[in-house]
């Protein structure tokens, strides 16, 4: 799906500025840090010992969005000699600059995680730390926790390990580039294998039952002085990313569960059978073909989110999703439940550990396990504590209702109009559904739409625009009726 770049007026610019600052107010978001978590930040630099184990030999690369400058993960990949394949991933070691107790460290608790606005982003640990020593920049010697994976020929992960160890990246890639490059057949061999691995460990995905459900996001940029919304199709180089990601942390929940101690991210299967009925007949009523006996996930992962009767599917049938928790546990009090039905596999988050903080604790319990040494006290005490802070998260909210604001500021001026659309959701509880979701091609509009007769999922629909105001204070700032 080609990227649309909506330009908005000046009025609806500061429209969506006035409204952006509302949002951070009401969010509680801190767009600066207090002195004295600066001046922590400066004594954490300057007290650095980067670990014994030096692993700069490695040529490691990232990939990022080219403004970044947070950098979590870095990577190598090579073959193995008699066949399969070995994955070096470089994990920033935030441990190294965040004491327990510190400034720093309270802060974090505060902040949880970062949270990302069209206009400036708030980050989770000072920038002179999370873009400068703590990221993995290219030509720069830092601290990382270096996992590394061994997979068979297939992608079947035989053995995994992380351990601290300095690092020093190679070069900043991004993924627009390395797409053209693999594709081009232009990409270095380490490059390259992304695309081997990461199709490889899409299909242990698939036989595993794992769901990956691909929607375009609605992203909101500011670039040349101007806001812009857009619809963004995933590259396949990002699905290929996400895989190495994905598999560092299927091992570290592993690791955990194997050592008795952790945090998991679950999420339990769903098992409600109206639930299930109702995705089965949204199939139906779109015609998408199920095939008696194809699972779920086997579905989900073959349709197309270009499609629109697909993505009328796919938006219905998240549905079959419970929602995400996170599960502690220690001293071998293995809990019942420690699987995350969507990755179809025990899951945990820790290759974000400046953008997030639970993942420096995942970190850490990984560490500790591989040494066969005793978790950090540290760890140990924040452990039950974690998915109580972690709940406290605001990143989904922030970007929704980031779009939200930039959807009414881009249409506030054109209440009145009509526009041609797609039904992507309905109020499915009722028999008679005359509240949804209408999705706009043009511009890249998702929002809600009332009728005064039936909706039907998936069909074509003149939406009426009724309501634009990112200033409103309720729930929907955009509003649709049918005509």
């Amino acid at each position: 799906m080609r990227r649309r770049q909506m330009h908005m007026s000046s009025e609806a610019q500061d429209a969506l500025l006035k409204a952006l600052q509302q949002l951070r107010a009401e969010l509680k978001a801190p767009t600066e840090f207090p002195a004295h978590v600066l001046e922590a930040a400066e004594d954490a630099k300057a007290a650095l010992r980067l670990p014994d184990k030096d692993a700069t030999h490695l040529p490691l690369f990232t990939i990022d969005p080219p403004t970044s400058k947070d950098l979590d993960q870095a990577m190598y990949l090579e073959r193995r000699p008699g066949g399969g394949y070995r994955v070096h991933y470089a994990i920033a070691d935030v441990a190294a600059f965040v004491k327990p107790g510190s400034p720093l460290d309270a802060e974090a608790h505060d902040r949880i995680e970062t949270l990302y606005f069209p206009d400036l982003k708030v980050p989770l640990y000072p920038p002179s730390i999370s873009e400068g020593p703590a990221s993995l920049l290219p030509g720069q010697v830092v601290p990382a926790l270096l996992w590394q994976h061994d997979l068979d020929a297939d992608g079947n992960v035989t053995d995994s390990t992380v351990s601290r160890a300095k690092v020093c990246s190679q070069a900043k890639l991004n993924y627009a580039g390395v797409q053209h490059d693999i594709e081009a057949g232009t990409a270095e061999e380490s490059v390259a294998l992304l695309r081997e691995i990461g199709k490889l460990r899409e299909a242990v995905e698939a036989a595993r039952g794992g769901v990956s459900v691909n929607l375009p996001d609605q992203e909101v940029t500011l670039e040349d002085g101007s806001f812009r919304l857009s619809y963004v199709a995933t590259l396949p180089v990002e699905g290929w990313n996400e895989q190495i990601s994905l598999m560092t942390g299927m091992a570290a929940a592993r690791i955990m569960l194997d050592s008795g101690t952790g945090i998991l991210r679950t999420q339990k299967e769903q098992d409600d059978q109206d639930v299930i009925r109702r995705v089965h007949d949204t199939a139906k009523l779109l015609g998408i073909d199920w095939k008696p006996g194809v699972l779920y996930a086997a579905l989900v992962n073959s349709l197309d989110p270009g499609d629109q009767k697909h993505m009328a599917f796919l938006s219905e049938a998240t549905a079959m999703l419970l929602k995400a928790e996170y599960t502690t546990f220690r001293d071998h009090h293995i809990p019942k439940y420690t699987r995350h039905a969507a990755i179809a596999a025990p899951y945990t988050y820790c290759t974000a550990p400046l953008r997030r903080l639970i993942d420096r604790y995942a970190g850490e319990l990984c560490v500790a396990a591989c040494a066969d040494q005793a978790p950090p006290t540290w760890v140990l005490d924040a452990l039950y504590c974690l998915p109580c802070d972690m709940a406290r998260g605001k990143g989904k909210v922030a970007d929704r209702r980031v779009v939200d604001l930039a959807e009414a500021a881009l249409l506030k001026d054109r209440v009145g109009e009509v526009f041609s659309g797609t039904v992507i959701n309905t109020d499915a509880e009722d028999g008679n559904p005359k509240v949804g979701t209408v999705h706009l091609a043009e511009p890249a509009v998702m929002g809600k739409i009332t009728s005064g007769a039936k909706l039907g999922l998936g069909t074509s629909v003149q939406a009426k625009l009724t309501r634009a105001d990112p200033l409103f204070s309720g729930n929907h700032k955009i509003l649709f009726n049918t005509v």
